[in-house]
């Protein structure tokens, strides 16, 4: 078989890569020579991944449940992929094969497509949430949910990841206590401590911390500090205010950066609403949620007025937040 130049010249590229750190590309390639074909299951894994479904009772719609729950925090982890890249300023710069680490400053147009990347995977889950919606029996819910307690969709890590990855925690903290937090200049630590979430785990009849909430903070509480710290100067808003006017300026940026805001804090909250009032409102009465959340307080963004860019909205939008009118007009 004779070798053309353009093999040749990859060739030469390999000898220089393997010899760069001191490694024998012949012993690579006798490793290729051995080596199977990657099929499909092997690379996505797909045995495993059919292994992960592990109902706790006979009901069939179960399943759906939870295939839909691990379908959104596969998704929430392409979201973290993105945040990772912005908040490290976006493409590694590869030379001869070695990584010399992340750029020094953030492009806008890699900003943008990385935001755009994230809003497509929001409104692929809210669109998708149909399937909560509707998608199962609701005598089957009501049945097979109380072998979850005290479990909840409220204990999902990574949504808190990626709200204190979007904006400066003062926005995420209870809106009672968020004005004196800020003139106080209130730590990380003293700002957990009033993150608007909590409120949404108490109980409703006692005002106590659930024990869906206990469980959450024992797990997961140090690495929510120690995330909140690592991006108080990688936050979205902060990586937005580190460009120049003129790129803040941009059209686009600002409409992906509201577009964010609706998705994140106002359509998906809306939607698992909407899901708790088919599944947990019987004519005038209201079944608590499974890990004890008080929902008819938490999930009505209105209530919360949660907002990772305030700057970026009018006033009137501000007090609209949650509303029909906010969302059908803001963009």
């Amino acid at each position: 078989m004779e070798i053309n130049k353009d093999t040749e010249e990859k060739l030469e590229l390999l000898f220089e890569k393997y010899a760069l750190s001191g490694q024998d590309i012949n012993s690579y390639l006798d490793g290729l020579l051995l080596s199977n074909y990657l099929p499909y299951w092997d690379y996505i894994s797909v045995d495993t991944l059919l292994t992960l479904q592990q109902p706790r009772t006979d009901f069939p719609d179960e399943v759906i449940f939870i295939i839909y729950h691990q379908i959104t925090e596969l998704y929430f982890k392409l979201c973290l992929h993105e945040y990772h890249q912005i908040g490290n300023n976006g493409r590694k710069v590869l030379a001869n094969g070695h990584d010399l680490g992340w750029s020094d400053q953030l492009e806008p147009s890699f900003f943008i497509e990385r935001i755009h990347r994230i809003n497509r995977y929001f409104e692929a889950l809210t669109k998708s949430f149909e399937i909560m919606i509707h998608g199962m029996e609701k005598e089957q819910f009501l049945r097979f949910r109380m072998a979850l307690l005290p479990a909840s969709g409220f204990q999902s890590a990574q949504y808190r990841l990626i709200e204190m990855a979007s904006t400066d925690l003062i926005h995420l903290t209870d809106k009672e206590h968020r004005e004196n937090l800020r003139k106080k200049n209130a730590s990380i630590e003293e700002m957990y401590e009033h993150i608007y979430w909590k409120k949404g785990a108490t109980e409703i009849n006692s005002g106590k911390k659930t024990y869906t909430l206990i469980q959450f903070e024992k797990k997961y509480q140090n690495q929510f500090i120690e995330w909140a710290k690592y991006y108080a100067d990688k936050n979205l808003w902060k990586k937005y205010i580190s460009l120049n006017k003129e790129e803040q300026n941009d059209k686009e940026l600002i409409n992906a950066l509201k577009e964010l805001d609706l998705n994140v804090n106002v359509k998906w909250p809306l939607v698992h609403y909407k899901s708790a009032v088919r599944y947990l409102q019987q004519d005038k009465q209201q079944i608590a949620a499974t890990g004890g959340t008080n929902w008819q307080k938490y999930l009505p963004p209105r209530f919360q007025k949660r907002i990772f860019f305030p700057e970026l909205w009018t006033e009137e939008e501000i007090d609209n937040w949650g509303t029909f009118t906010a969302i059908t007009s803001a963009l």
